[in-house]
């Protein structure tokens, strides 16, 4: 769950920075509004992780589309279209 301090509350780092590590999830406000979000560097690398499982899930479904669909070319035909096309 997200904890939420003012700004102010970063004045004195040892504190914010336990806060954060203990909460993992800190929103930090300005006159009442969220002005950024602070993630304990193991939740920040967690959410980094899943979105790039996301990108690969995403890219192999893509793939797998491409396939169904015929709309690819194998590597033999890729590598003999680009040596033509570059003079390789």
């Amino acid at each position: 769950m997200t904890v939420t301090v003012p700004v102010r509350d970063m004045k004195d780092t040892s504190a914010f920075t336990d806060l954060v590590e203990r909460e993992r999830n800190v929103t930090v406000t300005k006159n009442g509004y969220d002005v950024f979000h602070c993630l304990s560097s193991n939740e920040w690398a967690i959410q980094r992780d899943e979105i790039a499982k996301a990108k690969l899930l995403s890219r192999i479904l893509l793939a797998e589309r491409e396939i169904e669909t015929g709309d690819y070319d194998d590597y033999d035909a890729f590598v003999a279209e680009v040596r033509a096309e570059y003079g390789l």
